[in-house]
């Protein structure tokens, strides 16, 4: 075997080892993504299984606000259906809603004294808004994740093994703006 063989087996060698590595690198990305998602998951079904316990409790002193509850379950199950599918694109409306009819149902709460002090309220008020901050930071983690994996798989020579093997670009978890902004608790009551 003459030197210029070694070499060259030196170096297709090396360069299968590279791809090896940058196979790897995008394999463990994915499943880094599919791992924040089910973080993400794990919390919207726990708030999915609190919602009915709420409305419950609110209908038993909110009788005139049976359109602010039935928003809340309409969109309850609109996020069900996208956190079950794990169709991201969906989710970000249907969370969209699902917050602004929680801000409401509590801002319209602040009318019903009684419900105000009721115990099991005040409890579940406080899981849903502690479930609502995970999931606020789960998102975050899950969107730079997901941005991670998107620039990895664009990158070169990244973007070479990305596509023979077939690895996707993932969809960011965006709310909209409407959902960033706080309750006008004035036009709830005017």
């Amino acid at each position: 075997m003459d030197i210029s063989s070694i070499i060259f087996l030196v170096l297709l060698a090396a360069a299968i080892m590279y791809t090896v590595t940058i196979y790897n690198n995008l394999v463990s990305l994915k499943h880094s993504v599919s791992k924040a998602w089910a973080n993400i998951d794990v919390l919207l079904k726990q708030r999915h299984d609190e919602l009915p316990k709420l409305v419950e409790t609110c209908k038993q002193y909110m009788a005139h606000e049976k359109g602010t509850l039935e928003k809340v379950i309409q969109a309850r199950s609109a996020v069900s259906a996208a956190r079950e599918k794990g169709d991201v694109s969906s989710l970000g409306p249907a969370e969209t809603q699902l917050r602004a009819g929680l801000g409401n149902l509590f801002a319209v709460a602040e009318a019903y004294p009684d419900l105000k002090a009721n115990e099991n309220f005040k409890q579940l008020q406080s899981r849903i808004s502690g479930l609502e901050d995970a999931i606020a930071d789960r998102r975050e983690f899950y969107n730079e994740t997901v941005n991670a994996n998107n620039v990895r798989i664009e990158q070169f020579p990244d973007v070479v093994i990305a596509r023979i093997f077939n690895f996707l670009h993932r969809d960011l978890l965006m709310f909209s703006d409407e959902e960033k902004q706080d309750v006008d608790v004035k036009a709830l009551f005017g």
